[in-house]
C-alpha cells in the first residue's frame, strides 16, 4: 500500500529528495519545475510539499501518514504531539543557539529575546530560571539586537556567518538539529509493514 509524506520545502527536501529515491520514492514529475504541492510518486506514494512548521499538523492528524522535518520543527511543535519520531536522517545538522552582539553578557537580569522559537525559548530560560520577555519574529531575527528590539536571539546557527556580519556571536547550544521522519500514530498501527519497510530501507540510506 502507498504513504502519503509530507515534507518540509527548502534545504531539507533537496537533501531528502535523493534519500528518498534511494528508498525507492521518486516523484513523477520535477518538484522543481513545478508549482504544484502535492505529487504522485512511485509505488503509488503521495509526496506533499509544505512549510516546514505544518509538517507536525499534517502528521499528527493524519493528512499525512509520515512526515519529514527538522527537529527544531518538532521541538517547537511541542512535547505532548501526537505522532511518533522514527528516525535521524542525518541531514541539515546545524546547532538552535543563543547569540548576543559582541563583548556583551547576559548578566543577571530580565532579558528579551527574540526568536520564532518561542516555544522552545520559553522552556529553555524557565530551566535557568531567568526573566525572559520574548519577541516573535519570522525573519530577519539577527538585526533584532542591532535595532534595539532584543537584547539577544535564539536561532539556528549552521557557519555563523549571518551571524558575525551583524556582529553577532553564538553562546549557548540549546539544541542539536538534525532531520527526522515523524510517523501518524494511528498510521504506525493500520499500516504498520508499510511504515515499517519506509523506516528500514531508509534507515539502510543513512548507514550506507
Amino acid at each position: 500500500m502507498s504513504l502519503t509524506i509530507a515534507l518540509n520545502r527548502g534545504r531539507i527536501l533537496k537533501e531528502c529528495l535523493p534519500m528518498l529515491a534511494e528508498a525507492g520514492i521518486e516523484p513523477l514529475e520535477d518538484i522543481d519545475s513545478s508549482r504544484k504541492l502535492v505529487f504522485e510518486a512511485t509505488g503509488g506514494h503521495k509526496l506533499i510539499v509544505m512549510r516546514g512548521s505544518d509538517v507536525p499538523t499534517y502528521v499528527e492528524y493524519g493528512a499525512a501518514d509520515v512526515g519529514i522535518t527538522g527537529k527544531d520543527t518538532i521541538l517547537e511543535y511541542g512535547r505532548d504531539a501526537r505522532f511518533y519520531e522514527r528516525l535521524d536522517l542525518g541531514i541539515g545538522r546545524c546547532k538552535l543557539m543563543t547569540a548576543m552582539p559582541e563583548g556583551e553578557e547576559m548578566g543577571n537580569g530580565p532579558l528579551t529575546v527574540g526568536t520564532k522559537f518561542v516555544n522552545i525559548s520559553r522552556a529553555y530560560f524557565e530551566e535557568l530560571n531567568r526573566h525572559v520577555t520574548l519577541i516573535p519574529l519570522a525573519g530577519a531575527i539577527e538585526i533584532a539586537p542591532i535595532m534595539g528590539l532584543a537584547d539577544l536571539i535564539v536561532d539556528i546557527v549552521d557557519t555563523g556567518n549571518t551571524l558575525r556580519a551583524n556582529g553577532l556571536t553564538a553562546r549557548e547550544t540549546i539544541a542539536d538539529i538534525s532531520t527526522r521522519l515523524i510517523v501518524n500514530r494511528a498510521a504506525q498501527k493500520t499500516r504498520f509493514d508499510d511504515v515499517q519497510s519506509l523506516v528500514n530501507k531508509l534507515r539502510e540510506v543513512v548507514a550506507g
